[in-house]
């Protein structure tokens, strides 16, 4: 369902280029779907699985929290996860902090 992974290739420094993964929201909700429940990922950890499975060299942070919001709006997946309660991206998130705290002791 998610097709072809789209890799651009972008400026990294002054002289040297790399592959960046623009994943779709069914490749960053199968990343979620595999992190362990009831512990939180790093996010970061997360998009370097992703960069890795799919042949780039990193995996775009701001495709990745677009879709996170889109995942916790939908509930498609356990976007509390890999969501750091903690952090002022959770605010962003569908019942924010407080939900990916509870959802998160649910699956403990």
């Amino acid at each position: 369902m998610d097709g072809l992974p789209v890799i651009k290739t972008r400026r990294k420094g002054r002289s040297s280029t790399q592959s960046m993964l623009i994943p779709n929201e069914e490749m960053v909700a199968r990343a979620l779907w595999a992190a362990p429940p009831g512990r939180l990922s790093d996010i970061a950890d997360v998009r370097k699985a992703l960069a890795k499975q799919y042949g780039a060299d990193a995996c775009c942070p701001v495709t990745v929290q677009r879709h996170l919001v889109q995942i916790s709006q939908s509930g498609a997946a356990p976007f509390w996860r890999i969501v750091d309660p903690n952090r002022p991206f959770a605010k962003r998130m569908n019942g924010g902090p407080e939900r990916i705290r509870e959802r998160l002791a649910e699956e403990k």
